[in-house]
């Protein structure tokens, strides 16, 4: 060793206590955590179907989650009353009956009434008989958001699927 110290004098110079246990934070994923969005923003969605509107997406996992009412490419729009700042933004797909490749998008407007810009192009692969979930949970620093939109494309390879969102949560 350089300093020529035993490893043994290292461990009597640590501070430390015997305790009987530790409790370990909650993840920050409890509700509490999350925006209301229902009342903070407006949100423009390109069709829905009226059995899984867009509020069962915008709440935490409590809905069957949002469902396009037409197939094809839809957009789901966040126009926030006061500009935001966000951290952390969380989608969640499920599609559990047929197989097919989906890509989404997700842009932001800044509140200076600036230009879009992207924030991730995904795309994903489900299979019914084992990719069934997408979940992306995104830590990012936004300040003074305006708008924030999403963009589905459900079926990249064979045709036109209805679009799905169960789960959009931000912080």
């Amino acid at each position: 060793m350089k300093s020529g110290v035993h490893p043994k004098e290292n461990h009597q110079n640590m501070r430390k206590r015997v305790i009987e246990s530790m409790k370990v934070a909650p993840a920050s994923s409890s509700i509490e955590d999350w925006l209301d969005l229902k009342q903070i923003a407006h949100v423009d969605v390109t069709s829905e179907d009226p059995d899984c509107p867009i509020e069962d997406a915008l709440s935490s996992g409590n809905g069957r989650g949002w469902r396009a009412g037409v197939r094809g490419e839809q957009a789901i729009r966040l126009r926030f009353d006061q500009p935001q700042r966000l951290r952390r933004i969380r989608l969640r797909f499920v599609e559990t009956e047929i197989e097919r490749t989906q890509e989404f998008h997700l842009r932001w407007w800044p509140d200076d009434g600036g230009l879009g810009r992207e924030l991730v192009r995904q795309q994903w692969n489900f299979s019914p008989r084992g990719s069934t979930i997408e979940v992306e949970d995104y830590r990012v620093e936004l300040d003074a958001v305006s708008v924030l939109e999403l963009t589905i494309r459900p079926e990249l390879n064979r045709g036109e699927a209805l679009a799905t969102l169960a789960e959009w949560l931000l912080s």
